[in-house]
């Protein structure tokens, strides 16, 4: 590894250079160049990337570098075909890096894992469709299979996966979802009656004031960051609330702008920066509210207010019982937690009192807490007595993650499943589906861990990669009797199989797409509500991969027979069928078929926005809660060296997905196993820049959960606070600590002892593949 500071903006020239290196990696350079130019596109494909909306300007490229690494990655001419099977085991395999395993290319035609000479062998489509429907009719319930999902997903092929599995018997659907904004999900729908966020991309066009809640867009939703800089030069105040500095929440070089890049100039992203403890914006936020309700009260003598009054009066239910709990936390405990002084939380106060139209934003930093439900509660009661949701300019914006992550939950991609949409399928398809509930992330992997559950099917992802306790989950899936995954490239999930194991290849979001109809398209949902129509431009016809339709399809055809609900070939044939039925069975889908033409897509619409209030008092629903009494559910003890750590992806990263070893932004070059501290805690513990040390985490179990040899590198991060990449540092997270109400693995929140280490690091080169 080397260690040198990056002082450029994020985007720019840095972004530019990336990308070209990423294209000339792909072994496919022509090809892709007139992909990336297609990519988010009317008439093209969506990005395989992150889920952050299009405003469309004619004549510009919508692409950020994370999206071409994501293009250039899936869109390779390599090939992991039986040969390559045929001369690495899986014992090999599982010996090899992530990237390494992903670097080796398409996964190229249906394998089965045969654990006498432990290598992945070709089968049969047909055959592969047979045994694992086999399997599943032999199970003695349906609630011991588990079907995961992940955000890559299709509408049509989630729509699909969820008809076939509950006509199938089970609710069992972990999704990725349950692992990022799950907190999100459930807050909302309790506060306003819908699980989704009010904004749409047009309303940063208009706010006041943006708050930027525990993100990096610069990594992991790169388009924002021209959308944040837009906004901060028409005189948006825009603050960023995140316990380490990123780049990208600092200033960005728009790649688009000729006289920015030919002056190597840059434009901020945001106008204020403040660095709370992790876990620390709930109390944040509570202190903001604090502040302006003593101002209220002093405007309300006065004959003014600060709260939108008429607002709360009419929409809001529950502001007295909160108000009365907002009195009742000390300051004291406010900044302790927190982690900023009150002159900070104060000034906070000011910009948001100041400003007429106020979004408030979110990520990861907010939902993968013990107490992310509350947080997301108290963010809800923030714009709430500042009447900012229902009105243009203002709202509440989780940033989602994967591209279509938040449209697999709106297609029935759910454990819990609403009973009005059950009711529909049930009048639509005409069978009765299970009421009862699923089994979320944790759970299914507890079930297998266990026993209880026999089958694991996975349409994309790499859970086990993405899961936290990774020996345990690692465990859990060699526990099945059999484990099959739908992908495209080869992962570390895929090397630890069940008993059983198949891979079955899949078409990409590039890809074309063509089924007995003709040319087919998919659809995407982004995280403002917006559905896009996604045609893959690479002709992949005389390879033996399928789209997730045709795969789900023959799944459906083979396991249930005459109990099938809809003719599976025809729903594979074509993707218009799949359309139709969604819209007879879904609301907001009116017309599906036909709007998909219009420039953009269509909005799917946000009942909250219309301040039409789902909830059980027909109101929004202010919530009181208590601070938290620790931020992790074990007592820390008082040793020096002891740190919240939290998990996050590098520059070079897609969820699980490694693209390399650079993570330019925060100065790491070549190297993943390193963990950032705070330059006053590194002196404390007297360590150095590249000094070597070991991780160990704590919980009530007695299990030993470390890492080891993971180089210091110092950063801009609040004290006592320390970060490290996943998944390398999954390890460290049990399975068991979870949000309260949400089961998301508490990846933000993990109590950690660090000790030097004699061991050293290995240098892993970005080259070595």
């Amino acid at each position: 590894m080397s260690y040198k500071e990056y002082d450029n903006a994020a985007g720019g020239w840095g972004a530019l250079k990336a990308t070209t290196e990423h294209l000339l990696k792909s072994n496919n350079v022509a090809k892709n160049l007139l992909n990336l130019l297609r990519t988010n596109q009317d008439h093209g494909f969506d990005c395989p990337g992150c889920a952050w909306g299009e405003k469309g300007v004619p004549g510009r490229f919508r692409f950020c570098e994370n999206g071409a690494k994501a293009v250039n990655w899936e869109a390779t001419s390599k090939r992991v075909d039986r040969q390559f099977f045929a001369e690495h085991s899986v014992s090999y395999l599982n010996q090899q890096t992530d990237y390494w395993l992903e670097y080796q290319g398409r996964l190229s035609e249906p394998v089965k894992y045969n654990p006498a000479n432990d290598h992945y062998e070709p089968i049969s489509w047909q055959d592969a469709f047979s045994f694992i429907a086999d399997k599943l009719n032999a199970l003695d319930t349906p609630n011991q299979a588990e079907f995961y999902t992940s955000g890559r997903a299709s509408n049509e092929a989630a729509f699909l996966y969820q008809l076939f599995v509950r006509r199938f018997g089970t609710n069992n659907f972990p999704d990725c979802s349950n692992m990022c904004h799950e907190a999100t999900s459930v807050a909302l729908a309790e506060a306003i009656g819908i699980g989704k966020g009010t904004t749409r991309i047009e309303d940063f066009e208009e706010a006041d004031a943006i708050f930027l809640f525990g993100q990096n867009p610069g990594t992991n939703h790169p388009r924002m960051l021209e959308t944040l800089a837009a906004a901060y030069k028409r005189g948006a105040r825009i603050v960023a609330l995140n316990n380490l500095k990123e780049r990208g929440l600092e200033r960005f070089t728009n790649p688009q702008d000729p006289l920015e890049m030919l002056k190597n100039g840059s434009s901020p992203t945001t106008s204020d920066y403040y660095m709370p403890k992790l876990g620390g914006d709930m109390a944040l936020v509570r202190g903001m509210v604090k502040a302006l309700y003593k101002r209220h009260r002093q405007a309300v003598e006065q004959g003014s207010a600060v709260f939108d009054m008429a607002f709360l009066e009419q929409h809001t239910d529950g502001m007295a019982q909160y108000l009365a709990q907002v009195d009742a936390t000390s300051w004291t405990e406010i900044t302790r937690q927190s982690g900023l002084r009150r002159t900070d939380i104060e000034a906070l106060a000011d910009i948001y009192q100041k400003a007429d139209k106020v979004i408030v934003t979110w990520a990861m930093g907010i939902t993968q807490h013990k107490h992310s439900v509350d947080t997301i509660h108290e963010l809800v009661n923030l714009q709430l007595l500042g009447g900012n949701i229902g009105k243009p300019g203002a709202g509440l914006c989780p940033v989602r993650g994967h591209s279509n992550v938040q449209g697999d939950r709106t297609m029935g991609i759910n454990e819990r499943p609403a009973a009005a949409f059950l009711d529909n399928l049930e009048r639509v398809f005409g069978f009765v589906p299970p009421r009862a509930h699923g089994h979320n992330v944790v759970e299914a992997l507890q079930a297998l861990q266990r026993g209880d559950s026999k089958i694991f099917i996975g349409l994309g992802g790499n859970l086990v990669a993405a899961a936290p306790d990774t020996a345990k989950v690692a465990q859990a899936m060699r526990n099945a009797e059999l484990t099959v995954n739908i992908a495209t490239k080869l992962n570390r999930t895929h090397v630890n199989p069940g008993k059983d194991a198949i891979i079955l290849p899949c078409l990409g979001r590039t890809d074309i797409d063509i089924q007995a109809s003709g040319p087919q398209k998919i659809t995407v949902e982004d995280s403002f509500s917006m559905v896009h129509a996604s045609s893959g431009r690479i002709d992949m016809r005389g390879e033996q991969m399928r789209s997730e339709v045709a795969i789900i399809a023959g799944l459906a055809a083979a396991t249930l027979g005459a109990r099938t609900p809809v003719d599976w070939r025809a729903m594979s044939d074509n993707y218009d069928r799949i359309r139709d039925l969604i819209e007879r069975t879904i609301p907001g889908f009116d017309g599906f078929n036909q709007r998909l033409d219009a420039p953009g897509g269509f909005y799917l619409g946000n009942s909250a926005r219309e301040l039409h209030w789902k909830t059980a008092s027909a109101k929004a629903q202010f919530f009181s809660h208590e601070l938290p009494q620790r931020i992790v559910p074990v007592e820390q003890p008082d040793e020096p060296n002891v740190f919240l750590m939290q998990t996050m992806r590098s520059h070079d990263q897609y969820n699980t997905t490694i693209y390399g070893y650079d993570d330019r932004y925060r100065s790491v070059f070549g190297e993943r196993n390193v963990v950032f501290f705070n330059e006053a805690d590194m002196q404390r513990l007297g360590l150095t820049t590249g000094d070597l040390v070991d991780i160990e985490s704590y919980w009530h179990d007695g299990s030993v959960r470390k890492i080891t040899g993971f180089k210091v590198i110092p950063h801009e991060i609040a004290q006592s606070n320390v970060a490290a990449y996943f998944p390398e540092a999954n390890a460290l997270i049990p399975l068991e600590s979870v949000g309260d109400r949400s089961f998301t693995p508490t990846s933000k929140s993990i109590l950690v002892r660090v000790n030097r280490s004699q061991q050293q690091a290995p240098l892993v080169s970005s080259k070595s593949a």
